[in-house]
């Protein structure tokens, strides 16, 4: 018999669903605080990704080979207010052409709005990077970038 438990899953899915990026990817990333790596957004239980600066940042997946994507799923958290806004895009020949996905801008306004959770349902095929730009406070630009779950499935 096959069991999987059920219920609290915050992103909705399966954890055999999702990729697993470790294996298959590489990821290239603008800046980082120590302790708020770029793994700690892409694997499980891990607190998620913060820059060490401020202004815009990019996550970019480089995969060993292409792949094939149904779903990208995002959760950002922001203790300030601010404005954000990501594009996600992706390269079918190892980055040297980009086809935006999705372009979207949140308002984050604590205490009653922190965290945001995009997700997508995409039919990608031969996707050789997936590349996530943000922009974390389009007005002040002060605020670092935050990510924290990106899962791809």
């Amino acid at each position: 018999m096959r069991k999987r438990l059920i219920g609290n899953d915050d992103d909705g899915a399966s954890h055999d669903e999702w990729l697993d990026l470790d294996t298959i990817a590489q990821v290239e990333v603008t800046s980082e605080e120590p302790t708020h790596p770029i793994e700690s957004a892409l694997v499980d239980g891990g607190a998620g990704w913060r820059a060490s600066r401020s202004g815009d940042q990019i996550i970019r997946l480089r995969f060993d080979e292409p792949v094939s994507l149904s779903r990208i799923w995002l959760e950002f958290d922001a203790g300030a207010a601010r404005t954000h806004e990501f594009v996600v895009r992706w390269s079918p020949d190892g980055g040297r052409s980009y086809i935006d996905i999705v372009r979207q801008q949140y308002s984050f306004s604590p205490p009653d709005s922190t965290r945001e959770v995009e997700d997508y349902t995409v039919n990608l095929q031969g996707v050789s990077v997936l590349e996530l730009r943000i922009a974390p406070d389009i007005h002040a630009r002060v605020a670092p970038a935050t990510l924290k779950r990106l899962r791809l499935a």
